[in-house]
């Protein structure tokens, strides 16, 4: 397990508002739980990149979020494009270059996902991505079938996906429970995995087969992570809500 930190890079070191928002969040997330990182330094230290970790706790995208940060990147979201609207939360997210998504599966969506692809790759900045666009159904908390938002993204601009999973959340924060403060420091790990080899689906993105290929891909990687993480396998297949009369609710992607 690797528990040396990688140097930051320049938009971690850079003066920006995530520094006084680490300030204030990295001492009181450090209370919640004790985070512990494994092959962090397979996320790249500099450079775009779509990080796709499982999602099974609300609390999920603080741990995310400050495992990045620790890793010495910047983290940044997927972000409903209403938000930017609402008055000084869509500053907030303007300012620390928070992605916005379109949610219409229009030639508009399609050209804002391209857009917010060059942007990632002319600043050299990472994205955080859940492929499952909400907390995962599944019962026993393994993932269940992905969306394509974050493929999309990273073909549109030949961007990696970096697989993540985590393991211990659940037990800060319940899926759809209450939080628990007591006892504090409840042990969180995570792990990184190696890009996903998406390279047969290089030049197909706006195949809709090739999207759901790829993204296959993506949660099968993330999937035999968090089997690393539980010491058990993983199910043969995955969760899809729609064959238990379960609606999707996507909240991060399209």
């Amino acid at each position: 397990m690797s528990t040396d930190r990688p140097r930051a890079s320049a938009e971690k070191t850079r003066p920006s508002a995530f520094w006084p928002l680490a300030g204030l969040l990295v001492p009181l997330l450090s209370l919640l739980f004790k985070l512990e990182i494994e092959d962090g330094r397979k996320l790249p230290r500099d450079g775009a990149y779509v990080l796709a970790p499982n999602h099974m706790s609300e609390i999920d995208p603080l741990v995310v979020a400050l495992a990045v940060w620790r890793l010495g990147r910047a983290p940044r979201f997927m972000a409903k494009e209403s938000l930017f609207r609402v008055p000084v939360l869509g500053w907030v997210l303007r300012i620390t270059g928070m992605v916005p998504v379109a949610r219409a599966t229009s030639a508009a969506a399609a050209r804002a996902t391209l857009e917010a692809s060059e942007t990632l790759v002319r600043h050299g900045r990472g994205v955080i991505v859940y492929p499952e666009g909400s907390l995962t159904r599944e019962p026993n908390l393994w993932p269940m079938r992905g969306k394509t938002g974050a493929v999309r993204l990273a073909l549109a601009g030949g961007i990696p996906v970096i697989p993540m999973a985590q393991w211990g959340a659940q037990q800060v924060l319940p899926r759809y429970g209450k939080l628990k403060l007591w006892p504090l420091r409840r042990r969180v790990r995570v792990i990184v995995g190696d890009p996903v080899d998406l390279s047969a689906y290089t030049g197909a993105p706006s195949s809709q087969t090739a999207l759901v290929e790829a993204t296959d891909a993506v949660m099968a990687d993330i999937s035999g992570l968090l089997s690393q993480l539980r010491g058990e396998p993983a199910p043969a297949e995955r969760w899809n809500p729609a064959d238990h009369g379960q609606k999707e609710t996507g909240r991060l992607e399209p």
